[in-house]
């Protein structure tokens, strides 16, 4: 999942930032609000992280702004700011959740991991296909019941496919919601952690959840509706 992060305490963006690569995201970061919007613009996100109190744009203004635009990514609002009409505010331009600084990074963590979830359509942590079910607190994988080994990227690209179920997702798509802003991106390594996910599926279950329509992408059926 890609995040945007948008704070300006440098110690605490990168603090946030290193916390949710731990957990799995891939995160762009803006120390204003003028960034904030350019990448908002620029960028798909599946969920951001927003602080009111910005030099250059206020964080309100970024969100109501994206909001206008079209860019409907979920957003929790950060804010030391004491009045509750302020974060009323943020919610009312657009904003979906809010934390209060200062806050345990770990109901951060769960708070993003419920607004990317209910934003896909679905309330419970774990995803459940057919006999795969993906734990997206754990970040664990199961068939029947036995867990899946995968690596981290592949885990990635099977949690973006299984939150887009019956959708065409393209290479390009994933490739931007699983590689860093300034990394040395190759679609073609999107095959490789294709291939592999098929193989495990294969191997443990004879399973084929993972459909390729060439020239398009791929697409996660449930297996008990694939062909």
């Amino acid at each position: 999942m890609r995040a945007l992060l948008v704070e300006d305490e440098e110690l605490l963006r990168l603090q946030l930032a290193d916390s949710l690569r731990t957990a799995g995201y891939t995160v762009d970061e803006a120390p204003d609000g003028r960034e904030a919007l350019y990448l908002g613009r620029e960028y798909s996100y599946d969920v951001g992280v927003m602080d009111l109190g910005l030099p250059e744009i206020d964080g309100i203004q970024v969100i109501q702004t994206l909001r206008d635009e079209d860019k409907h990514f979920p957003i929790l609002i950060l804010t030391a700011r004491g009045h509750w009409q302020e974060r009323v505010a943020g919610l009312e331009a657009g904003g979906d959740d809010y934390l209060v600084k200062p806050f345990h990074t770990e109901e951060l963590l769960a708070r993003l991991n419920a607004l990317v979830r209910r934003s896909a359509g679905f309330s419970s942590p774990t995803i459940k296909a057919g006999s795969i079910a993906l734990d997206t607190s754990a970040q664990r994988v199961t068939v029947d019941g036995a867990e899946l080994e995968l690596t981290s990227f592949e885990y990635k690209v099977l949690e973006y496919l299984m939150l887009h179920p019956d959708q065409v997702v393209s290479k390009t798509v994933l490739t931007e919601h699983i590689y860093e802003q300034d990394c040395d991106r190759d679609s073609n390594v999107i095959e490789v952690f294709i291939g592999r996910l098929r193989r495990k599926f294969e191997t443990v279950a004879q399973l084929k959840p993972i459909e390729t329509l060439r020239g398009r992408g791929y697409r996660f059926v449930a297996p008990d509706e694939s062909r």
